[in-house]
């Protein structure tokens, strides 16, 4: 998709956030403002719902929230962290220090900065399953050095992976997946400020399609208005009825076999963050994929390395890691 994604054009206010329970403890630290940990599976709407309260929150959002996505640390290596336009000001000249000490300078000078508007700056450590209980205690320090200048949002699949004094030091706010009703009102909005002619069949289909995932509801939405200009029944089968990912897996597959390791990244990434697929479902398709590719030691060998994988992802870790260590090792 060229256009912008839904997902990012149509972050939900406060008042249009569909689940009851987030919405009113977003709400309460609108007032009282507190550490949190968001939590709950992929793609239900945890960080939309930081993201609304941060607009509820502050006069400059676009100064005073900051995220930073732990995948965009620990999933990626030193020199490509380095090179972010993101980090690159925080890490010049710091060529040695190890990812958790990247990821613990740049939030250090990010909470260290005075907000521009209002008494606080809200930070979002967003995908945080992945974060070392080392890293968890450096940040547990930052907590308490800047908790008067800076609230810290927390949004992860796993809080049971959270060390106590991080837990203690924050409330929690369970996001559930969407129901099927909640799906079709949110795609319902999105549909009307986007002004596509749609009916109640077509949103239902593309709820289903969602399947609890609200980030690939409204992406399968979006792929449904640009394929066929409208949100319909029709148009939904048409768009996403044989929409799949077994081109892009046997492409990722080929692109690992000529080892081409940052196209087949790159094309993972997609899958995972702009497609919304989850890593157990891109599993699957490269099991798929490789039948038809491998055989003998090297399928037995993928299978292994797949079942240590998938143990991994299971356990909250980053998908991306793991499911590029599948194409690295497949072979090995």
């Amino acid at each position: 998709m060229d256009a912008a994604l839904w997902t990012e054009a149509h972050v939900p206010t406060l008042e249009e956030l569909p689940q009851t329970e987030p919405r009113q403890h977003m709400e309460r630290a609108v007032e009282e403002p507190m550490n949190l940990v968001v939590h709950g599976p992929r793609g239900v709407g945890k960080t939309a719902a930081v993201r609304a309260l941060a607009a509820e929150t502050h006069a400059d959002p676009d100064n005073d929230f900051v995220v930073l996505n732990v995948a965009d640390v620990f999933d990626r290596t030193k020199k490509e962290i380095r090179n972010d336009p993101r980090f690159e000001p925080f890490l010049r000249g710091r060529s040695r220090l190890s990812k958790r000490d990247m990821m613990n300078r740049v939030l250090k000078e990010q909470a260290a900065y005075r907000p521009v508007s209002g008494d606080f700056r809200t930070i979002l450590l967003d995908n945080a399953e992945a974060i070392r209980e080392d890293f968890q205690q450096a940040l547990r320090r930052v907590m308490e050095q800047h908790y008067e200048a800076t609230r810290f949002v927390i949004a992860t699949r796993q809080p049971s992976k959270l060390i106590p004094p991080i837990e203690s030091r924050c409330f929690p706010v369970p996001v559930r997946a969407p129901s099927h009703a909640e799906t079709v009102e949110v795609l319902a909005r999105i549909a009307e400020r986007e002004a596509v002619p749609h009916d109640d069949d077509g949103l239902e289909y593309v709820a289903g399609y969602g399947d609890g995932n609200l980030r690939r509801a409204i992406l399968g939405a979006q792929m449904t208005a640009e394929a066929g200009g409208e949100i319909t029944m029709a148009a939904a089968y048409e768009s996403l009825g044989e929409v799949g990912m077994a081109d892009d897996v046997d492409a990722i597959l080929a692109s690992a076999d000529a080892g081409e390791f940052t196209d087949a990244r790159s094309a993972l990434d997609d899958l995972l963050y702009d497609e919304g697929f989850g890593g157990e479902e891109i599993l699957r398709e490269l099991l798929a994929a490789a039948r038809g590719r491998y055989d003998g030691a090297e399928l037995a060998r993928l299978y292994r390395l797949a079942g240590e994988v998938e143990f991994e992802m299971a356990e909250g870790n980053a998908d991306r890691v793991h499911l590029g260590r599948l194409l690295a090792e497949r072979g090995r």
